[in-house]
């Protein structure tokens, strides 16, 4: 197919798998004449999956530069392939100060206490301790029950993840969806939990029925 039918395909415009081309995010066709280039099936796939890690996402051409590297390499685990796309999700959008040694110390805790087997260089550390900082500079020092069950909410969304991978079958199905699912996932677990914030907030903190009556 030519790429005008790859974007179509896609749902993308042309302009975008263009820049996706320019950006070296989307593999070259194969050249079928001196002026004509062929495009394939797993073009139309690549444009979606770039498309979702740069628009959805919000990753930056570099860091999805990583993940693609890293879902290209067939020799390499997949655990690496999940470590790439974390670190990818982690990779500071704007300059963000330290997280403070207290705040990484007691998301270690948590982490320990749960049996959670992650290595120190797990960005999650640091978006957690940075994320406590922020708690406690509005004078909200977050209780351990109140940790207990952000942990409890996150490990049963990680088991809901490895659940779908065990379904995808093949590797680059697996590792497609484990990248995707790390990326989109956070925004996906964001709004979720601001409508169950509405529904739980409904009767501690009724809304004034219209017209000023209760």
């Amino acid at each position: 197919m030519k790429v005008s039918e790859v974007a179509q395909r896609a749902g993308v415009p042309l302009s975008a798998v263009k820049y996706y081309q320019r950006e070296g995010l989307l593999p070259a066709g194969a050249r079928s004449a001196p002026n004509q280039v062929a495009y394939g099936e797993e073009h139309v796939r690549r444009v979606r999956l770039v498309r979702a890690l740069l628009e959805t996402g919000g990753l930056s051409v570099a860091a999805t530069k990583d993940v693609i590297a890293a879902l290209d390499a067939e020799a390499a685990p997949l655990a690496r392939t999940f470590q790439v796309a974390q670190h990818a999700m982690g990779a500071r959008r704007v300059q963000e100060s330290a997280p403070s040694g207290a705040a990484r110390a007691r998301v270690e805790a948590l982490a320990a206490a749960r049996g959670w087997c992650v290595t120190s260089d797990n960005p999650g550390f640091e978006a957690a301790a940075r994320a406590l900082d922020g708690l406690r500079s509005i004078g909200f020092d977050p209780p351990q029950e109140y940790l207990d069950a952000y942990a409890a909410a996150a490990g049963t969304a990680a088991a809901a993840d490895l659940q779908a991978l065990s379904g995808r079958g093949e590797r680059d199905a697996v590792a497609e969806l484990m990248v995707v699912g790390t990326v989109l996932g956070d925004p996906l677990f964001a709004g979720l939990r601001r409508l169950a914030q509405q529904d739980a907030t409904r009767d501690a903190f009724p809304a004034p029925a219209r017209g000023g009556r209760r």
